[in-house]
């Protein structure tokens, strides 16, 4: 204890241990001391060293600190000791360096001054930090030890292990994520972090996830999904959003992190309705000056990370989806608003419109939306117009100036409405000449005399112009007035004129890019424009300038030109449709030959994306230039090199006999696959009959299993009648125990006048049922002619050879009747013998007549009376059954008359299918002889050394493209 208050704060006695001495005693202690109090003091008094001897802590106390942090978890003061010296032994950044300990004395040695680290360089620094930090992580159970450790809540033991593991993550950033990816629950325990109160642990936290984060896509979705948004947006919106301080630039940073080219992540953050919450950020009030820098940098993270959810990067359907939401949540009427607002600083202003292209880039909704805002100007102007004028004026920021230009391509990307809006603006019918249009303003920054204007001009008139035909040659309707007094000319033929006095037109800025500028737009015009290339060959002097320009040989600057007019030189050729006598597709070619040279041709247009900047602008559609002397190509011009170098290229070098045998072959390609075409169109139509076809059979399949339920119902009923019958056959037999009784009942003998009375009542009752009789008969006559009437459609249907179970079930039924027939029968023969019975009790009755008795008279009577009440009840039912079985065999019939109907449609159905495979089998059989032949023109072809397309490229080309080249063989 002596020593360490030595150390501490005691005053030297006699010679005192150098700095290593002293450290190596204290690692002794640590390592020694069995007393709690003893081992803090050791480490508290490692950490007042560790800044300054930081080797040599690093070297000797490491594996002793982190023995502490296994042992003493109990102790968060000297957890707390502990952390802070092995953040300071790892750490390489000085200025964050703090001294945190205020009663920790000075070093041991006498020296007045403090030893001072090696002032070699910064690099050495850094290279102690990641030695120390490999030593570290080579245990991984070191790293899980400190993740722990952050679950504590003591501010003293949390706050250190944040910064050590921030510092370690700066070291040794991918083994340290690898490290903490496979550990268990390490990613949600650093997510905790953003839920501590403690502003410190907080924010240190967002500075620990932006290291965790760099680089990992898998952290990236893990911490995404810990619910980091939500957490992130709240900070924001507690901290005042883009009025807040550096939290939310923190914030901001971690979000992009988070974002920036993870697809799930993008998704995640658009189906949690995050993007809604992101318009607020943007809502700036009328008076704009003042704004703090910290207000600027958070605005401008702001604007980046709406361009990350929508960036030309991304998949096009999750760009596509994000626009879309922006423009339903507001968003993007948010950011029109401060792109038409005063008073908002230039950088702010140039990102948002940067961000607004992006927004809008190919979606027609956005870009409907984006023409019909209005700049707050008397009288209201588009924005579009108030933005052209910005890039067309050379007193505008060039960064400026490249938003603008960048916002005007994205507004016409794959935007066919607004390209003929914009061309309108340009044609005789649709001038104003009270206001400014945008196509005055192009027009005026193309012949203006600064170059950079001239540039941006050419360029935006270029897209307005892109994959549209229709607006290439509604573009040669527009005449310019050059002078009084002079008639109008075209703006192809400015430009050409313009392009040949080049050099003697005094401009400002470089010429080569004015000159680029002009024969882009003209590449771009001209190329699939067969019209556009015969109003440029017309013109006596365009042809001779090329051959001219292109021969020549120039300086290394001029050699870019040299190539775009060989370029321009080879669009004439290939799509050229021979209008012009005099400039043939073949004459053209001869005067390369003659004049230029074929192998010199070649060369001078290879020098296009020979060039520097042409890889550069090929990267991505948005122009960024470093100074306006780079300002040279455009992204969407460099894939018409890309598309256009090699066709140019075979044809320069084919003869006027390859040409002719290769249009020979297309010719007879182009029939063969009409031919093919509309074999194909007939299949497509049989497979379609065919498909009704099978629908229909599937709809007679679904009424046949209907009318087989219906059936089987029916079956149902004749059975419950069936029971019914029983039932009415055992209460006749009850009734016939009766008249027995009743015939022992008449031997005791009956009055003659009464037996009178009641052979009258049988004589009625004999009547009756005489009549009943007769019905049954008739209904007998009429089953019968029925089942004859049914039968007759069967047998000359060929039912036979038809559905085998649905006659089984039909036979069934016919059976079934038949017993019902014969049940009914046996009813009749009942009765009689009821009826036989009722005559034997009359005549025994009347034998006997004189000694019945008036009491057993009036009681037979009451039994004849219920005996005749039964009988007309009996009567009602056989009646009703009667009813039943002629329904029953009406819907026979009907079951009957739909199977040999259905037996009918299958006869014809299964004819049909069997026409349709015979009609197959000569198509495909036709098919194979014409693929046999294209394959052997091919091979022809092959032979001849030209590329020929397979089958698949030709049907994945462009029908715009088939289109045109059968416009070019038809005017040939």
């Amino acid at each position: 204890m002596n020593f360490i208050r030595g150390v501490i704060g005691g005053q030297p006695a006699g010679a005192q241990p150098s700095g290593v001495e002293t450290i190596q005693k204290l690692c002794d202690r640590v390592a020694s001391s069995t007393l709690l109090e003893d081992r803090r003091d050791a480490v508290r008094a490692l950490k007042s060293l560790s800044k300054k001897y930081r080797m040599e802590v690093g070297t000797q106390a490491m594996e002793h600190l982190i023995r502490i942090l296994q042992t003493d978890r109990s102790d968060s003061e000297i957890l707390g000791y502990a952390l802070d010296t092995l953040y300071n032994i790892i750490c390489n950044d000085e200025d964050e360096e703090q001294d945190e300990s205020e009663d920790a004395a000075a070093p041991v040695s006498g020296k007045t001054k403090s030893v001072s680290a090696p002032e070699d360089t910064q690099r050495k620094q850094d290279d102690i930090g990641s030695q120390f930090t490999e030593r570290f992580i080579q245990e991984p159970e070191n790293v899980t030890l400190l993740l722990s450790l952050l679950e504590e809540f003591d501010f003293h033991v949390r706050w250190p292990g944040v910064k050590l593991l921030t510092a370690l993550l700066k070291c040794q950033c991918t083994q340290l994520q690898g490290v903490i990816l496979v550990s268990p629950m390490g990613v949600s325990r650093l997510m905790d972090l953003l839920a501590d109160s403690r502003e410190v642990i907080r924010n240190d936290g967002l500075l620990l996830l932006q290291q965790l984060t760099k680089g990992n896509a898998a952290i990236q979705k893990i911490v995404a999904f810990e619910n980091a948004f939500e957490r992130l947006l709240d900070i924001m919106a507690e901290e005042g959003s883009s009025d807040g301080g550096i939290v939310v630039e923190d914030c901001l940073l971690l979000l992009l992190t988070l974002l920036k080219n993870n697809s799930s992540n993008q998704n995640f953050f658009k189906e949690g309705s995050y993007i809604q919450r992101m318009k607020p950020w943007f809502e700036v009030g009328d008076d704009n000056s003042g704004w703090s820098a910290q207000k600027v940098t958070n605005l401008h993270l702001m604007l980046q990370l709406v361009r990350v959810l929508v960036s030309p990067v991304n998949s096009p359907g999750a760009t596509a989806s994000c626009q879309k939401t922006m423009f339903q949540c507001g968003l993007l009427q948010q950011l029109c608003t401060i792109l038409m607002a005063t008073g908002v600083p230039a950088d702010i202003l140039t990102e948002t419109i940067n961000t607004v292209s992006e927004v809008i880039r190919g979606s027609q909704v956005n870009q409907d939306y984006f023409a019909s805002v209005n700049a707050p100007s008397n009288p209201p102007r588009p924005a579009i117009v108030v933005l052209l004028m910005s890039m067309v004026n050379e007193r505008q920021p060039f960064v400026l100036r490249c938003a603008v230009l960048y916002c005007f391509q994205c507004f016409l990307y794959k935007n066919q409405k607004g390209q003929s809006e914009i061309v309108a603006t340009l044609l005789p019918s649709t001038i104003d000449a009270n206001s400014i249009s945008a196509g005055q303003l192009l027009c005026g920054g193309l012949f203006s005399a600064d170059s950079l204007s001239n540039w941006c001009a050419a360029v935006a008139l270029g897209h307005a112009l892109q994959d549209n035909l229709t607006q290439k040659e509604q573009l040669l309707r527009v005449q310019l007035a050059t002078s009084l007094g002079k008639p109008p000319v075209s703006l192809l033929q400015q430009c050409t004129n313009i392009l040949s006095q080049g050099d003697k037109l005094s401009r400002r800025g470089s010429r080569v890019q004015a000159r680029v500028g002009l024969l882009m737009l003209l590449c771009t015009w001209m190329s699939n424009c067969p019209i556009a290339v015969t109003h440029f060959l017309h013109n006596q002097d365009n042809v001779p300038f090329l051959t001219a320009q292109i021969s020549e040989n120039l300086g290394e600057d001029e050699r870019l030109v040299q190539g775009l007019c060989a370029l321009l030189l080879g669009i004439c050729i290939y799509y050229n449709d021979n209008s012009l006598e005099n400039y043939t597709r073949e004459k053209l070619k001869q005067l390369v030959e003659k004049r230029i040279g074929k192998e010199n041709f070649v060369e001078k247009l290879g020098f296009i994306t020979k060039h520097e900047l042409y890889s550069r602008a090929a990267q991505k559609p948005q122009p960024t230039f470093s100074t306006p002397e780079h300002m040279l190509f455009d992204h969407e011009f460099t894939r018409l090199v890309k598309e256009l170098e090699g066709i140019i290229t075979k044809a320069v070098h084919k003869s006027s006999e390859e040409e002719k045998k290769e249009e020979e072959v297309k010719k007879s390609l182009e029939q063969h696959d009409s031919i093919v075409t509309q074999y194909k169109e007939l299949i497509r139509e049989q497979d379609v009959q065919l498909n009704e076809l099978k629908d229909q059979v599937a709809l007679l399949t679904a009424h046949q299993e209907q009318m087989q339920t219906t059936i089987t119902q029916q079956l149902s009923q004749i059975q419950q009648h069936k029971d019914q019958y029983n039932i009415l056959k055992l209460k006749l037999g009850k009734d016939g125990v009766v008249s027995g009784q009743a015939e022992e009942a008449h031997e005791n003998g009956l009055q003659l006048e009464e037996f009178t009375l009641l052979r009258d009542e049988l004589e009625e009752l004999r009547r009756q049922h005489a009549q009943l009789q007769t019905q049954v008969t008739e209904k007998d006559t009429l089953i019968t002619s029925l089942k004859t009437e049914g039968l007759r459609p069967v047998e000359g249907s060929g039912i036979a050879s038809g559905p085998t179970e649905l006659l089984k079930e039909v036979e069934a039924l016919r059976e079934q009747v038949q017993n019902q027939e014969v049940e009914i029968a046996n009813l009749h023969s009942d009765r009689q013998e009821l009826q036989r019975r009722a005559d034997t009790v009359v005549s025994s009755a009347v034998s006997v007549g004189e000694a019945g008795s008036v009491s057993q008279v009036a009681e037979l009577e009451s039994r004849l009376s219920a005996q005749t009440a039964e009988t007309h009840r009996l009567q009602e039912e056989l009646r009703g059954l009667s009813e039943v079985k002629a329904a029953l065999e009406k819907e026979l019939a009907s079951a009957t008359s739909t199977v040999a109907i259905l037996q009918a449609e299958k006869s014809r159905l299964q004819q049909d299918v069997s026409e349709s495979k015979k009609e197959q089998d000569d198509l495909l059989m036709l098919l194979a002889d014409q693929d046999q032949k294209i394959l052997t023109l091919k091979h022809k072809l092959k032979d001849l050394g030209e590329m020929v397309e397979d089958e698949d490229d030709l049907d994945a080309r462009d029908p715009s493209e088939e289109d045109e080249e059968e416009e070019e063989d038809d005017d040939e």
